[in-house]
């Protein structure tokens, strides 16, 4: 527990931190910004005595340092406005000066960067100029934009990376209930299937006994599923057919009557590499997902197809249907639209078919109030 709040007191400190550095470059960005921005006008100033003396200037005034002064500024745009009418102008394009139009606009770009400078040039005669920020000024006015673009990318990296290494140790920790949840289960199933072994001498109706049994298999298969988890299975070339039907057939055997099911599948066998205890898992995820989305009664379809190369098993249900928009989010763990459940089901048939098995899975089609068909497919390979 005080491992915990300490960790929490540590992450709190440098989220704490990292926005004082963050308000402190942006309070220097912004100082900076300003003190340029001073900087600029100061010169503009100069430009305009520059103005001044060259106006008034007769043959015995030097020109030659407003003259340098004014041909000094390479970077600032400015204008310089008489009654609506050009004067001179600094760093601005040709067309802005020959086009009324595009001259007032910019003229109101200028005023709204930067206060205008109106000075007098002869006594009682007064200009204005409208001036710019610079190049530099304008990348530096962005720069704290730039700054909180890859702040924030930062954090979201850092948040996903949190998130994942949150992610990964609950997997770790449930794949480890798993396991521990196979084990336990281990004991009793062994003297199940001894008490299985001693009804079948007893004077009993011996269909009682095959079904006990059958049960009991379902059992060790789901600990077998149960132990697998969090490792990387065994996969060998099985009869896809075979191992569908197996499942499909079982549980056909333990739903209600109200839900017809039917198949369609190749008589011959097609053989994919697979782990059979995880591919019944996929199935039975399927089959059960279809129930639910009828609300126990309705039809459920099951038809394999083949070509070249590949496999593809379709669950047909008429259920609710999906909306299309949800055709990827249904796979996402979490996602349910029952009132109870975790939704993990799908979420784990498509970490089992493609993860494991290099499959995809995909709803094929759905329609609202229809129902919706999922297909699986598989790469084919030649029997062991």
């Amino acid at each position: 527990m005080r491992f915990s709040e300490s960790r929490n007191t540590t992450r709190w400190v440098i989220i704490f931190i990292s926005f004082l550095i963050i308000s402190l470059i942006l309070w220097n960005t912004y100082t900076f910004f300003q003190i340029f921005k001073n900087e600029e006008r100061l010169k503009m100033k100069l430009f305009v005595n520059a103005q001044i003396t060259i106006v008034n200037a007769d043959e015995n005034t030097d020109i030659e340092l407003p003259l340098q002064i004014i041909n000094n500024n390479t970077s600032i745009p400015g204008i310089v406005i008489l009654y609506d009418k050009v004067v001179s102008a600094t760093n601005v394009p040709e067309e802005i000066l020959t086009n009324k139009k595009k001259r007032a606009n910019y003229l109101r770009k200028l005023g709204n960067e930067n206060e205008p400078i109106t000075f007098e040039y002869a006594p009682g005669k007064y200009q204005t100029l409208y001036y710019g920020n610079s190049a530099l000024l304008n990348k530096l006015k962005y720069y704290p934009v730039a700054l909180l673009l890859i702040i924030f990318l930062c954090a979201a990296l850092i948040y996903n990376f949190y998130k994942s290494t949150k992610m990964a140790t609950q997997n770790k920790l449930l794949a480890g209930m798993a396991k521990e949840t196979a084990h336990q289960i281990g004991t009793p199933l062994s003297s199940l299937i001894g008490w299985v072994e001693i009804l079948k001498t007893e004077a009993i109706d011996q269909s009682i006994t095959i079904e006990i049994e059958k049960d009991v298999e379902r059992l060790q298969t789901i600990t077998d599923r149960f132990s697998k988890i969090g490792s990387v299975p065994v996969l060998e070339p099985h009869d896809i057919v075979a191992e569908t039907l197996n499942t499909y057939e079982y549980l056909q055997s333990r739903f209600s009557k109200q839900v017809t099911f039917s198949y369609q599948v190749p008589e011959k066998p097609i053989f994919a590499l697979i782990n059979p205890t995880l591919h019944s898992w996929t199935i039975e995820n399927l089959v059960k997902n279809a129930i639910d989305a009828m609300k126990g009664k309705g039809t459920l379809d099951l038809y394999i197809e083949k070509d070249a190369h590949h496999i593809k098993i379709n669950v047909k249900d008429s259920g609710s249907g999906i909306a299309k928009n949800q055709f990827k989010t249904i796979f996402e763990p979490g996602f349910t639209t029952k009132k109870r459940g975790w939704g993990l089901g799908l979420s784990l048939t498509k970490r089992i078919v493609e993860e494991y098995h290099n499959g995809k899975i995909k709803v094929l089609n759905s329609e609202i109030g229809k129902g919706t068909t999922f297909q699986i497919t598989y790469e084919t390979t030649s029997p062991a």
